[in-house]
């Protein structure tokens, strides 16, 4: 099986091209480079290091095109899809593979607002030192209404 899902945020706009499919009709092929967080320990017992990698996309037809009109730098997005390798000779005539994940699925991973906010966080949401002694949190008057659960 190949199958991929993969979230972070979008290093730069989308780069889009169209190209005549089988049938006649234009199609678009949209690549975008994800910067995928990764998160690992010290080994001697140090705080967490953050790091990302950095995952080629493509994405065609009216996935392409989706990406065109809504995504941009900084865009955070979560994508399923399928890793593709390949390999071409450049200009040098030196052999170059590539591997990139081509997106079945996309959709937004945050809200609209939250880019520039740096993250979503709802209105009166608990924060961890509300936690009471077995780990729970309590829930604040006034929000029973609006859980999503009774």
């Amino acid at each position: 099986m190949n199958k991929v899902i993969l979230m972070g945020r979008l290093t730069r706009d989308p780069d889009i091209r169209y190209s005549n499919s089988q049938s006649g009709e234009q199609l678009a092929i949209a690549r975008f480079t994800l910067a995928v967080d990764r998160r690992f320990a010290r080994r001697n017992g140090g705080d967490n290091q953050q790091s990302a990698d950095f995952i080629s996309c493509v994405s065609f037809g009216r996935q392409a095109e989706f990406a065109e009109k809504y995504l941009k730098q900084g865009t955070k997005i979560a994508v399923t899809g399928r890793i593709q390798t390949g390999s071409y000779t450049n200009k040098e005539g030196q052999k170059v593979y590539t591997t990139e994940v081509v997106v079945e699925e996309q959709e937004f991973a945050e809200s609209k607002g939250s880019e520039s906010q740096g993250g979503y966080a709802p209105q009166n949401a608990p924060s961890p030192e509300d936690a009471n002694a077995d780990a729970f949190m309590n829930i604040p008057e006034g929000i029973e209404n609006d859980l999503p659960f009774k």
